[in-house]
């Protein structure tokens, strides 16, 4: 028996031994290559902007370096590729950038950023030119502010105006037996639409035509500056599909030249005079954005702006940079409040809502650093309903023309499948001690008293929403109720309403923040640092180190589209408690 106690503790202390070693070298490696991420940007050289890997303004910080280490996350935000433009517009080492079929999961308020810096860009004499074998939209929206545009000689372009679908469940409970029990208020609080209705409320088609017809202005007024083509003549090409091969967008204007990539980088060659049998310098976006990260900030302070990054929707717990937990958000606020370097906070909102609860906490947290520091807002695709919300408080708040905000309702959803239960043969006792101690049951009907107690919280929490507003913006609860109900807007229809006061993007936000701290000069500093450990890491992602994801698997398998599908409909059925949330998706194809 010793001599297997033996056996068996020489075996666990060569797996210690190999793990250990194992991380060990992984720790290693990530310091010896720290330098070396770093890459050496040559002179004459060209930056390739592809951004088909980025999609968040905020990639995050770990407290525990284990998490930062085996993340498979790009380490890459939009913001520190704007940042990067924006030491390249006075690098002498970069003549221009190049844009070669980009694809970006970027919405359009970072698009119109993204879209803005490359202007700025322009502005310093430097170059920027874009090839694609097929233009969608959103990818032309972007590209059209590059100074020549190239084309495939046999691709194509979609330009033909916004839609969006909804989808809606309805029949399919009344086919299944699962009923999705809705209690709501406002008229245009279509989040729970779907599964009451087969078809789409005029209250919502009149909210949604709105909204896209605001974001399409936005669109064809930028590219009517950049591309020098009336609006009307952009909306005509879309009503006619009139530029959707080569030949028609080159006589719409809307590129200028057709050719193959291989001429398109001689054109560069060119520009750079370098010999066509010769590549040029380049370099990626990535790794230029991370030399600008990895460089110390050139500002001559020692005052700070926090910036505090809210992204995805609004949940209990930690967070992450997908979802806005109260605990990293109070956290962050606290850090940055009890700081005298930091001298104002700007939180970046880019969020459809969530849980009511949770918003209330993080206001609660601006309140209390609103005494101390300025706070203002900038807002980025979304800042909607509980996203919203917490914006409202700031002293002062700043939207893309397209940012998608508003959205003040509130609404309960609770999955009852008492019809399916029945079909299967399925029923259920319960024993309790007084009326109302059992709680709700999704194998039972739903209890009136039980409803009435939730349409009144429902009542309070959308009461209480519209005094946080008409508090947080010097309105009239009546003003407020005016543009409230749930209805969205874009930032451009939020600005004359009044629900917000500028539009701009995170640059304006951080020199009004400045303005309101009485400070010319500054650095920035990025919240939050996430509390999460090694094994809540393995656990979310419900994987290993090096690890495909379990998200990554199901999209491999049923593609991507379906998959979004499948997550927005298991999203909507897993929200608990009260919420304040979007009515929809707007997907810009």
């Amino acid at each position: 028996m010793k001599f297997l106690g033996n056996v068996l503790a020489t075996i666990i202390g060569l797996f210690v031994f190999c793990m250990i070693l194992f991380f060990g070298l992984l720790i290693f490696s990530a310091i010896a290559g720290s330098d070396s991420d770093v890459a050496k940007v040559k002179s004459d050289s060209v930056i390739e902007l592809d951004m088909e890997n980025i999609a968040l303004d905020y990639t995050g910080k770990f407290k525990d370096p284990w998490v930062t280490l085996l993340s498979d996350e790009t380490s890459v935000g939009l913001i520190d590729v704007l940042n990067a433009i924006e030491e390249a517009k006075t690098d002498d080492k970069i003549k221009g950038i190049s844009i070669v079929n980009s694809t970006s999961n970027l919405g359009l308020a970072q698009s119109k950023a993204l879209r803005n810096k490359l202007n700025e860009f322009k502005k310093s004499g430097k170059f920027i030119v874009s090839y694609a074998d097929f233009f969608t939209q959103k990818e032309y929206y972007i590209n059209s502010v590059a100074d020549t545009i190239y084309m495939n000689p046999v691709g194509e372009m979609d330009f033909k105006g916004l839609s969006t679908e909804v989808m809606f469940f309805k029949e399919i409970q009344e086919k299944t037996g699962v009923k999705m029990e809705v209690i709501r208020h406002g008229k245009y609080k279509s989040a729970v639409e779907p599964f009451l209705e087969n078809e789409m409320s005029e209250a919502n088609r009149e909210q949604i035509s709105a909204l896209i017809n605001s974001a399409w202005s936005s669109i064809v007024s930028d590219i009517s500056l950049s591309r020098n083509i009336s609006v009307d003549s952009l909306n005509n090409i879309a009503n006619q599909l009139s530029a959707r091969t080569p030949e028609m967008a080159l006589s719409k204007k809307l590129i200028d030249k057709i050719g193959y990539e291989d001429q398109y980088h001689n054109g560069i060659r060119k520009a750079l005079k370098v010999d066509k049998d010769e590549d040029y310098n380049s370099v990626s976006i990535m790794d230029y954005a991370k030399n600008v990260a990895k460089s110390p900030q050139k500002v001559d302070s020692k005052d700070k702006i926090a910036i505090i990054y809210a992204q995805g929707e609004i949940a209990g717990g930690e967070g992450d940079v997908n979802v806005i937990g109260e605990e990293a958000m109070r956290t962050s606020l606290q850090e940055a409040r009890k700081d005298e370097k930091v001298k104002a906070i700007v939180i970046r909102v880019d969020s459809p809502g969530g849980s009511a609860l949770t918003s209330e906490l993080i206001w609660r947290e601006i309140e209390i650093t609103k005494k101390s520091k300025p706070v203002v807002v900038s807002m980025g695709n979304l800042a909607a309903s509980g996203g919203y919300y917490i914006a409202c408080n700031a002293n002062k708040i700043i939207a893309e023309p397209s940012t998608i905000t508003g959205s003040i309702g509130v609404f309960g959803i609770l999955p009852n499948m008492t019809e399916l239960s029945k079909k299967i043969g399925i029923n259920t006792s319960q024993v309790k001690t007084h009326n109302h101690s059992a709680e709700y049951s999704p194998f039972r009907p739903i209890d009136e008293k039980f409803k009435e107690v939730t349409t009144e919280s429902v009542e309070h929490i959308y009461t209480t929403f519209v005094q946080r507003v008409a508090t947080g913006r010097k309105m009239t609860v009546e003003q407020v109720e005016a543009v409230a109900q749930g209805r969205v807007w874009t930032g451009s229809e939020a600005l004359k309403l009044g629900l917000v006061d500028q539009l701009g993007g995170l640059d304006l936000a951080l020199k009004e923040a400045a303005t309101l701290a009485k400070i010319k000069k500054f650095k920035t500093q990025n919240y939050p640092e996430f509390d999460k450990s090694i094994m809540d890491f393995i656990s979310e992602k419900n994987k290993f180190p090096f690890a495909k994801s379990k998200e990554t698997i199901i999209k491999e398998e049923i593609g991507v589209e379906a998959y979004e599908t499948l997550k927005q409909v298991k999203k909507l059925t897993a929200h608990k408690g009260i919420q304040m949330l979007m009515p929809f998706e707007l997907k810009i194809q």
